[in-house]
């Protein structure tokens, strides 16, 4: 195992979720359904275990070639949609992999 870090510097400028930890939550291989048709976007929710306070950044890393985003943030989780980059393609059924930072 590698060494503890123990130290966190926040940039200036930079919103302060707590001023004495960073909180990191990893979810990997999260899947998506399949998509409808050419073009069309498919949204997956994300529950928490437990309530999560915000704020809190999201950041998405998907199995495929589409463009991800994140909308209705809340304590309990938030909604992630994948729409394919190009109108012609259909989402397939796939996994992402899910970075949250507080």
């Amino acid at each position: 195992m590698g060494n503890a870090v123990h130290t966190v510097d926040v940039l200036d400028g930079s919103t302060k979720g707590m001023s004495d930890r960073l909180q990191v939550g990893v979810l990997t291989a999260v899947a998506n359904v399949i998509g409808g048709s050419a073009g069309a976007a498919v949204v997956t929710a994300v529950a928490f275990v437990k309530p999560v306070a915000l704020p809190y950044s999201v950041q998405v890393t998907t199995g495929q070639d589409a463009v991800a985003f994140v909308s209705g943030k809340t304590e309990a989780g938030f909604n992630v949609t994948l729409r394919p980059r190009l109108a012609a393609d259909t989402l397939a059924v796939g996994t992402m992999d899910i970075l949250v930072i507080k």
